[in-house]
């Protein structure tokens, strides 16, 4: 990965004056943001309303632990005002190129707005060698922590404080309109904590706690957040996509066991495991989406944060009834 951004980094130097293709072209009176995923991206637009600019450096649909920035992005983060990402292990070439650039903007990490919880193996959970962690070349138990868990913004209260650092962010390098964009960020956030709350309000049955993913599962602070149990095939940033026979027999007996009806896969993924599940222990399956990207025709079409976890919450509210 240096090698392939020391390469960018050099091509950048010769790609002065180009705006990233897809990208809106640039407004000089207005304050440039841009945003390494698409939570971030749509906490930062809605912090900053009509009065900045917010870019999107993950492609739509795409995968943000194989994202390899262009010379193009690497000028996009170079040139503006506010740099917001995750902070986690899949975006470490971050700090590589911010070292690397004469970056004059401000720099927010969303991992800084909100107590952090650590990634843990779970029984029936298979670890994928692609998974990796610095703690070592152990293998993990069940319930063991393998390293921070960088999902943070699947909780909606998350979601709402990151949307309030963004705005404050802007306020703070924009004076003269701070008090807009924090009306912007606190109107977004209310609406996030209000959902909250429905969520909350729908978890607050026993029976509805119980979630297994035939899939990754990054969705550690959202299952905190509710007080869910839940079960996967893998872990969050796991790379993995064949599950043992063990794993896929351990979580059709879970399904049964809890005489649960839904087997749940996330946004991109061939939900192959999710169906050879719900097809052994005679049950459903439904997409859950995490929010950590979209697809270009969703992105087009609209689709925020608050939308993709409102449709989360019918679907949870559709598959009771």
């Amino acid at each position: 990965m240096r090698r392939i951004i020391a390469l960018a980094l050099v091509c950048a130097c010769f790609l002065t004056g180009c705006a990233p293709a897809g990208r809106e072209p640039k407004d000089p009176e207005k304050l440039q943001v841009v945003a390494t995923i698409f939570p971030a991206y749509d906490f930062a637009r809605a912090a900053a309303g009509d009065l900045a600019q917010a870019a999107l450096l993950l492609p739509p649909g795409a995968e943000s632990h194989s994202y390899e920035p262009t010379p193009a992005d690497i000028l996009a983060v170079r040139d503006c005002d506010l740099f917001v990402y995750l902070g986690g292990e899949s975006d470490h070439w971050v700090e590589t190129i911010l070292d690397n650039i004469d970056f004059q903007g401000r720099a927010l990490r969303m991992v800084d707005c909100v107590d952090l919880l650590e990634e843990e193996t779970r029984e029936g959970m298979q670890e994928s060698p692609g998974h990796r962690h610095d703690h070592g070349d152990h293998d993990h138990g069940p319930g063991e922590v393998v390293g921070m868990d960088e999902h943070v913004w699947t909780a909606p209260r998350n979601a709402a404080a990151v949307t309030r650092a963004v705005g404050e962010a802007l306020a703070e390098l924009d004076g003269a309109r701070g008090e807009r964009y924090r009306a912007n960020a606190e109107a977004y956030a209310a609406r996030l904590e209000a959902l909250d709350g429905e969520f909350a309000a729908f978890f607050a049955e026993p029976e509805n706690r119980t979630m297994v993913f035939g899939d990754r599962f990054p969705l550690r602070y959202f299952a905190e957040a509710y007080g869910l149990d839940y079960y996967a095939a893998f872990p969050g940033c796991g790379a993995q996509t064949e599950p043992s026979a063990a794993t896929v027999a351990f979580l059709t007996e879970k399904v049964e066991a809890e005489g649960l009806d839904t087997v749940w896969y996330i946004e991109f993924s061939n939900h192959l495991v999710a169906d050879s599940i719900a097809e052994a222990a005679g049950a459903d399956t439904a997409l859950f989406h995490t929010c950590h990207n979209v697809a270009r025709a969703d992105l087009e079409a609209g689709a925020t944060y608050l939308s993709l976890m409102e449709g989360n919450l019918e679907a949870l509210r559709a598959r009771r009834r």
